[in-house]
C-alpha cells in the first residue's frame, strides 16, 4: 500500500498526551506503522557523555502511531489522504480541498 504521510509532511496530532500540537515528519517507520514528528512526544533520555557528544539529560523525540497523525491541508486543517491518478502518475490529494500535496 503507498504511504499516506511521508518525511517532510506537516501533520497534527488527533490523540493522546500532545493532541492538537502541529510538526513536520522527520522519520517514517512502515513496518511498525509509526512515524517520529519534531516536537511532538518528547520523552527525557540520560546519556552519557563521549568524545563527540555531550552527556546529561536529553529531550527526543519518541516515535507516535500513524493513526494518531493526520496531514494537514493549505488551509492549515486535518485532512484525510486519497490518491488519484494525473497524466499517468499516482499523486497524493487532500479529501478536503482536492488540490494534489
Amino acid at each position: 500500500m503507498a504511504a499516506k504521510l511521508k518525511k517532510g509532511d506537516q501533520v497534527v496530532v488527533l490523540a493522546g498526551k500532545d493532541k492538537g500540537k502541529k510538526g513536520a515528519i522527520t522519520r517514517v517507520m512502515p513496518q511498525q506503522n509509526k512515524a517520529v514528528v519534531e516536537g511532538i512526544n518528547v520523552a527525557i533520555r540520560h546519556t552519557k557523555q563521549s568524545q563527540t557528544a555531550q552527556g546529561g539529560r536529553i529531550p527526543q523525540a519518541m516515535p507516535i502511531d500513524l493513526s494518531n497523525l493526520s496531514l494537514l491541508d493549505a488551509n492549515g486543517k486535518a485532512t484525510r489522504v486519497g490518491f488519484r491518478v494525473e497524466a499517468d502518475q499516482k499523486v497524493r490529494f487532500a479529501k478536503t480541498t482536492g488540490e494534489a500535496i
